[in-house]
C-alpha cells in the first residue's frame, strides 16, 4: 500500500466544511494541509444533497452571528476565492397558524434584531400573500420574513474552497478512508491509518459530518453527533413557480419548499423509519404524503408531477442541542472538532472553517464561538433555546 506523506494538519472530510477548514488553514500560513475523503470526488457525501438554503433567521444569537459572518464572507467570495457562490437574497418566509408559533417567531426575531439583523420583520397574512402569492393561507395568522435570506449553491462553495486551498498548497486525497488512529501514551494522535496506508500527523480536524462520532471514537474521544435523514421530493418540469420564490416554511410541521433550476423541491422533516441511521433511501409513502401536503398548501402545485427517480435523501449531523460543536477535544489535545451543525453546515461553513482555523493557529477569534465548545455538554452549558427548524 502507498505510504502517505506527513501532514501538519489532516482534515478528515472533504465536504464544504472540511474544504473551508483547509482553505482557512492554508491562508493562515499552515503548510502541508491534507484533506482526506473516502469519496471518489467532491460532493460524494452530504454537501451535494443540501437544498441550498441560506438564512440568518435563527432563534439563538450564536447562530445569527454565524449566518451574518458567513453572509459577509459569501459576498466577498468571488474576490477572495475566485468562485461565485450564487447567493440569491430572495428571502425566507415563515408562516404561523397559532399564537404560540407567532410568539416563537417574535422571540427569535428579538435575538436577530439584537445581533443587527434589523431587516427581519413580522408580517400579517396580507403581507405573506404579497411575498408568496402561490401559497394557500388557510389557517395562517401571520409570520416572519427576512429579505436577505435566500439561496446559495453548496457545490459552488465546496469547489471554490477546494480550488483555493489547493492553490495555496493544500493537498486533497480522494478515495482515502480513515480506518484507525495510533495515539501515544498521552492520547495524542501520531498517525492515521487509512485505506491507502499510514500518515503521520501533527493535528487532525474532524470534518466527517454524519460520520464524525465514528472518527472521534478512533482516537478514544467522545462526540455526541448522530445522523438524521432528511428526504427531498423533486417536481418534474415545466416550471410552475419562479426561481425568485422565497423559501417558504410552515412552522406547525416544518413543511417547506423552494425552487431550483425550474424544479420545486419539497421537504417535510418527518421521522424516518427505524433501521440503519445512515440509510439515504427515500420512502415511497413519504413521497405520497409530502406530495399531498404540497398540493393542499400550494395550489399552483396541484398538477405538478413528482419525478420519483430524482427524489433523494441526505444526512444531517445532529448535536444534542442542535448547534455546532467547535473546538479541541477534551480527550485528545490534537483532535479538533467542527461538527454537529444540525442542518446548517453549508450555510455556516465559511464562518466555521475560519473559526477552527483560528483556534488551531492560536489566532484571536474573529467571531467568538466559545459557547460552541465541545466541553459544554459535560459542563452543563448546552444551548437551551430551541431553534426554529
Amino acid at each position: 500500500m502507498k505510504h502517505l506523506k506527513k501532514a501538519a494538519v489532516a482534515v478528515v472530510g472533504g465536504g464544504v466544511i472540511g474544504a473551508s477548514v483547509a482553505y482557512h488553514l492554508a491562508i493562515n500560513g499552515v503548510r502541508n494541509v491534507v484533506v482526506l475523503d473516502r469519496g471518489s470526488m467532491p460532493g460524494a457525501g452530504s454537501t451535494s444533497r443540501a437544498t441550498g438554503g441560506f438564512r440568518a433567521q435563527f432563534g439563538t444569537a450564536i447562530n445569527v452571528r454565524l449566518s451574518i459572518a458567513s453572509r459577509e464572507m459569501l459576498l466577498r467570495f468571488p474576490d477572495d476565492i475566485g468562485a461565485d457562490p450564487e447567493y440569491s437574497p430572495v428571502g425566507y418566509l415563515w408562516l404561523a397558524s397559532s399564537d404560540a408559533q407567532l410568539a416563537s417567531l417574535l422571540a427569535a426575531q428579538r435575538s436577530q434584531h439584537a445581533e443587527g439583523l434589523r431587516e427581519a420583520v413580522m408580517i400579517n397574512p396580507g403581507e405573506a400573500a404579497s411575498i408568496n402569492p402561490a401559497v394557500s393561507l388557510d389557517g395562517v395568522i401571520g409570520g416572519a420574513f427576512c429579505p436577505t435570506d435566500g439561496y446559495i449553491r453548496p457545490m459552488a462553495i465546496l469547489r471554490g474552497y477546494l480550488g483555493a486551498a489547493k492553490w495555496l498548497g493544500a493537498r486533497v486525497q480522494w478515495r482515502t478512508d480513515v480506518v484507525g488512529m495510533s495515539c501515544n501514551a498521552n492520547g495524542r494522535i501520531e498517525k492515521l491509518r487509512t485505506s491507502r496506508g499510514e500518515m503521520a500527523v501533527d493535528a487532525v480536524v474532524n470534518a466527517a459530518g454524519p460520520w464524525a462520532a465514528r472518527l472521534a471514537a478512533m482516537a478514544g474521544a467522545s462526540l455526541p453527533v448522530v445522523p438524521l435523514r432528511r428526504q427531498v421530493a423533486v417536481s418534474r418540469p415545466p416550471d410552475v413557480l419562479p426561481e425568485t420564490t422565497p423559501m417558504t416554511i410552515f412552522v406547525d410541521d416544518g413543511f417547506h419548499f423552494r425552487v431550483r433550476d425550474g424544479r420545486v423541491m419539497l421537504v417535510w422533516p418527518t421521522p424516518g423509519a427505524p433501521g440503519d441511521p445512515f440509510d439515504v433511501s427515500v420512502e415511497p409513502e413519504w413521497i405520497e404524503a409530502v406530495t399531498a401536503k404540497a398540493r393542499q398548501r400550494v395550489p399552483a402545485l396541484r398538477d405538478a408531477v413528482i419525478k420519483r427517480n430524482s427524489c433523494y435523501a441526505g444526512l444531517y449531523e445532529m448535536s444534542p442541542d442542535r448547534h455546532a460543536i467547535v473546538g479541541v477535544s477534551a480527550e485528545c489535545e490534537n483532535l479538533f472538532f467542527v461538527n454537529g451543525s444540525s442542518g446548517h453546515g453549508v450555510m455556516h461553513a465559511p464562518a466555521l472553517g475560519r473559526a477552527i482555523g483560528e483556534v488551531i493557529c492560536g489566532f484571536p477569534p474573529t467571531l467568538d464561538v466559545s459557547e460552541l465548545s465541545p466541553l459544554r455538554f459535560a459542563e452543563g452549558r448546552a444551548i437551551e433555546a430551541a431553534e426554529l427548524l
